[in-house]
């Protein structure tokens, strides 16, 4: 199973991206699963979203709670479900926890949760991201450029060993540097797929038992 996982900043671009991959890989025959967080069908994510509309210190810790939870339920149900599977929003989340929590909470969470080589950080700049901000209809209570400047600097100190990609720059340009970094992935996935094959058959080989 190949497991993506699409992270970043508010209005970066990453259900729009997760959706050209899935396009990616469905193009090809596989199944594939996407799931973005909070998600709507059940009640941890209905919970965290509402508590993201909200204000004050609770809704924050309520809305951490819920959606950590609603990752959790992801991870349990569908995981290993499907030729591909896509998680938008995963791990970053913890860079709204007021720090210095969120460093210890995201060891924890790399611990406990399904890692992955195809983890990527969707960056955008405070500035861009307001712009685009500005056509919703429902703003959340992070998305204002204070929230926004303090957040990406929490993120971008946890997220060294992920695969950056910059969407301030048009789509079709941020898409092409994802599209290549997925290519150079599964020809590794491929290639060490291929080897445990080539181990597994001399294993089971009547030389390989003498």
């Amino acid at each position: 199973m190949r497991f993506i996982v699409i992270d970043g900043l508010d209005a970066a671009g990453k259900d729009t991206h997760a959706l050209m991959i899935k396009e990616r890989y469905e193009s090809r025959g596989e199944t594939v699963i996407l799931r973005s967080h909070p998600s709507s069908d059940n009640s941890y994510g209905r919970k965290a979203k509402k508590a993201l509309l909200g204000t004050g210190k609770k809704n924050k810790i309520k809305a951490s709670l819920y959606y950590a939870l609603d990752v959790f339920r992801s991870v349990r149900i569908y995981h290993g479900k499907a030729d591909t599977v896509i998680f938008v929003r995963y791990l970053c989340g913890v860079a709204y926890v007021p720090s210095p929590f969120h460093r210890p909470l995201y060891r924890i969470f790399r611990r406990v949760l399904p890692s992955t080589e195809y983890k990527f950080f969707m960056d955008v700049s405070p500035e861009e991201s307001l712009k685009r901000i500005e056509f919703r209809e429902e703003v959340e209570m992070f998305e204002n450029l204070e929230s926004l400047n303090k957040v990406r600097k929490k993120v971008t100190e946890l997220v060294g060993d992920w695969h950056r990609i910059n969407t301030d720059q048009p789509i079709e340009i941020a898409h092409a540097d994802m599209n290549r970094i997925l290519d150079m992935l599964d020809r590794i996935d491929e290639k060490e797929n291929k080897t445990a094959a080539i181990a597994e058959t001399k294993q089971g080989s009547p030389l390989s038992r003498r």
